[in-house]
């Protein structure tokens, strides 16, 4: 029997619910450590998920929440990221890659010629 990988997706999804300081400074972690990429993606889509199921959609919360995982994420994160945005037209989608565009992550990561 293996033990499941920490944190999982669900412990990230509601770190990104609720978005408080002490949720910032885990996620800010999670960033930093390439092993976690995956279990941090898994949650960013489940968030995305719920986000997009729910009855009120926080637009505001979830450009917000792009824009500093846009600025936060390192450089190996990005295309990643943007990949995740894409992967649906919901607005919930569509405004945590807004976020992401205000950023400005991608071109700090990939500058132009």
């Amino acid at each position: 029997m293996t033990a499941a990988p920490f944190p999982d997706r669900d412990a990230v999804a509601d770190r990104l619910a609720s978005f408080a300081e002490a949720d910032q400074s885990f996620l800010k972690l999670l960033l930093e450590n390439p092993v976690q990429d995956d279990n941090l993606l898994e949650g960013l889509r489940l968030w995305l998920d719920k986000s997009a199921e729910a009855k009120f959609l926080n637009s505001l919360k979830l450009e917000r929440i792009g824009e500093w995982i846009g600025a936060n994420a390192p450089a190996r994160l990005q295309i990643r990221l943007n990949e995740v945005g894409k992967s649906s037209q919901h607005p919930a989608f569509h405004a945590f890659r807004d976020g992401l565009d205000k950023s400005g992550g991608m071109e700090k990561a990939f500058p132009k010629a």
